[in-house]
């Protein structure tokens, strides 16, 4: 295949990512996660649902793809936006606007962050969850020299999990204000 050919396949296949992408969030925003079927995204976008299962695999793989987009906005604020989520304010600050970013980010796709984390049993801890874990370890060994950043990190992420926060929100009537303040004073048993 010449370079040309190469070219235009590359440009097809980024115009039907964004064609499935379209349908699928449109799909999500009318129905619901649990309305989203591989058979209905194709035939909204227009494509094979073949092409589909070979794009994202599955339902939790189309859910990564819908998520993606916002998950590289909340990463790029974290790790090079204006303070304190980004770099310049002190560790304890950084911290905390960490935790209450990724809790409005979470809230924001609950649903689709709910049927990804739940697909396999260790599906959580990929990528964004690593990604967060790191920042956070690094930001507690700043914060506190001597802590155990890799612990603590899990321990401030873990009320952040869908699963958890989904049951909190819906069953419980707990509030995102109330998940933030609750993680304010987590941080502060330990920053102060």
């Amino acid at each position: 295949m010449n370079a040309v050919a190469n070219r235009r396949e590359r440009v097809d296949a980024a115009r039907n990512r964004v064609k499935i992408l379209t349908a699928a969030a449109g799909i999500v925003a009318a129905k619901g996660v649990e309305g989203l079927s591989m058979a209905e995204v194709a035939a909204a976008a227009g494509v094979g649902v073949g092409t589909l299962y070979r794009r994202f695999g599955d339902r939790s793989g189309l859910a990564y793809a819908l998520i993606d987009e916002r998950e590289r906005e909340f990463q790029e604020a974290f790790l090079e936006g204006p303070p304190p989520l980004g770099p310049g304010a002190a560790p304890p600050e950084r911290i905390r606007a960490f935790l209450h970013g990724l809790t409005d980010r979470t809230v924001e796709q609950l649903d689709l962050l709910l049927m990804a984390e739940t697909a396999a049993p260790l599906a959580r801890f990929g990528g964004a969850y690593a990604a967060y874990h790191t920042h956070l370890s690094m930001l507690i060994a700043q914060a506190r020299p001597g802590a155990d950043g890799y612990v603590l990190a899990d321990a401030l992420l873990a009320p952040l999990a869908a699963p958890l926060l989904a049951h909190r929100l819906r069953a419980c009537g707990v509030t995102a204000e109330r998940v933030k303040a609750g993680l304010d004073d987590l941080l502060a048993a330990f920053t102060t």
